[in-house]
């Protein structure tokens, strides 16, 4: 079965996403930047976590149009929206975090009609 465009389009936002968060995850695991070198430390690998699992989920259950997945995968727009109005790092322009609002809703709203499609009305029948 090949994938409609817009699961596709859908899914390959949402693992930039996952890639997102894992690389930053990464980052801060290996140079962790501040005084509180553990704690710098458990960020990263808890980013390194949510990259993987979302990643996962992405490239698996959504694709595979898992409903549970669509759900799940709302955390990131929430994450990033959370992250953007609380001003929270990483960075300081808050640029990366509206990108990754716009694509994580891109990835869960594009594909709307093919998670949940439309049954037909019994008055139309």
């Amino acid at each position: 079965m090949r994938a409609r465009p817009t699961v596709l389009i859908g899914w390959i936002c949402l693992a930039v996403v996952s890639a997102g968060i894992l690389a930053f995850g990464l980052v801060v695991l290996v140079v962790p930047m501040g005084g509180d070198q553990p704690l710098y430390r458990a960020d990263g690998l808890a980013s390194v976590g949510l990259g993987l699992f979302g990643g996962l989920i992405a490239l698996v259950p959504y694709r595979r149009l898992e409903r549970w997945a669509w759900w799940a995968l709302w955390f990131y727009p929430l994450f990033w929206m959370a992250h953007l109005l609380w001003r929270l790092p990483p960075g300081n322009d808050h640029i990366h975090q509206v990108v990754f609002i716009a694509l994580s809703l891109i990835g869960l709203l594009l594909p709307l009609r093919v998670f949940f499609p439309r049954r037909p009305n019994s008055a139309t029948r």
